[in-house]
């Protein structure tokens, strides 16, 4: 118990999409904490002048856009994050697909050892044989045979055929012929008197 490896190992693939989701995540985190800041300098801002603190509000305004200044960049690092994270991801896909790729032309190659052109051709020529076996046989049976004998063969295949016809037409769903009948339309109000 517990002796075996786990088959579901962390790769450093998987160790570098894992650290950089957490930075992500942490720049997040961080553009909403200045987003803060941003409304109570802006509240603060809005105070101090309504106190006529010209100076601190303008100060307060300052360092909102100082914060404004650190959310663009925020935003672009989470931009070249969120790309580079995407180029990992579908560079690890294309991986896989070309690992399957190079499977699948594995599989192929024994499948074409197990499955030579000699052997595909033996087997042609068996079967080629085999029909000609089989004509030569029909041929024998029938240099052997009566006109008549031939003729009542002929007939019973023309009514083996018929028989196989009928059975089938039998069993295929019969199509109206004629058009449907007519109705006549009915006058709602002389019925009602």
């Amino acid at each position: 118990m517990g002796g075996g490896q786990s088959k579901n190992r962390i790769t450093a693939q998987d160790r570098a999409i894992l650290d950089m989701k957490v930075q992500r995540d942490k720049l997040r985190q961080y553009q909403k904490r200045v987003h803060v800041v941003l409304d109570r300098e802006d509240q603060l801002a809005r105070e101090l002048l309504r106190r006529g603190d010209r100076k601190r509000a303008l100060l307060a305004l300052r360092r909102r856009k100082y914060q404004e200044q650190m959310i663009l960049t925020t935003d672009q690092q989470l931009s070249s994050l969120e790309q580079l994270m995407g180029t990992i991801e579908f560079s690890l896909l294309q991986k896989d697909v070309l690992f399957g790729l190079e499977q699948g032309n594995r599989v192929l190659a024994q499948l074409n050892k197990e499955m030579r052109i000699e052997d595909v051709e033996r087997l042609a020529e068996e079967t080629a044989d085999a029909i000609a076996y089989q004509e030569e046989v029909s041929e024998i049976l029938r240099a052997n045979m009566t006109t008549e004998d031939e003729e009542a063969v002929e007939r019973e295949l023309e009514l083996l055929e018929r028989q196989e016809a009928d059975r089938l037409q039998l069993t295929m769903p019969h199509a109206p012929s004629h058009a449907p009948p007519q109705r006549e339309a009915v006058d709602i109000g002389d019925e009602a008197g």
